[in-house]
């Protein structure tokens, strides 16, 4: 369970990241720089989220293990994301890509 906390609050994080990044692209026709100001606020509350999860899982996890873990995880969100908010087709190689990305986190975590 005290594993739990920064793998919930890396997920939280990444979905408002996801949305501070990449949500702006449905609104094209909005001002750049009120797109720029929406996106630092909302990137605010992925800040509260993300520095208590290293925080807290700096206690149980080096930090390349939770920078992997976060890479990771944003891979997870963000297929989530451009499925469902930016109704984007994930193709077969994106896939493969993502994939080998993941590979990464068995190499990071793996006691050697």
């Amino acid at each position: 369970m005290r594993y739990a906390a920064p793998i919930v609050l890396l997920t939280l994080s990444n979905i408002f990241m996801m949305f501070a990044w990449y949500g702006h692209l449905k609104f094209k026709n909005t001002a750049l720089w009120l797109v720029i100001l929406v996106s630092w606020l909302i990137a605010f509350f992925e800040y509260c989220l993300q520095v208590p999860a290293n925080r807290i899982g700096h206690e149980h996890f080096s930090a390349a293990q939770l920078k992997t873990m976060q890479e990771a995880i944003t891979l997870v969100v963000f297929i989530g994301f451009s499925i469902f908010y930016l109704k984007e087709e994930i193709r077969w190689n994106y896939l493969v890509g993502f994939a080998f990305m993941i590979l990464a986190v068995f190499f990071v975590f793996k006691k050697w």
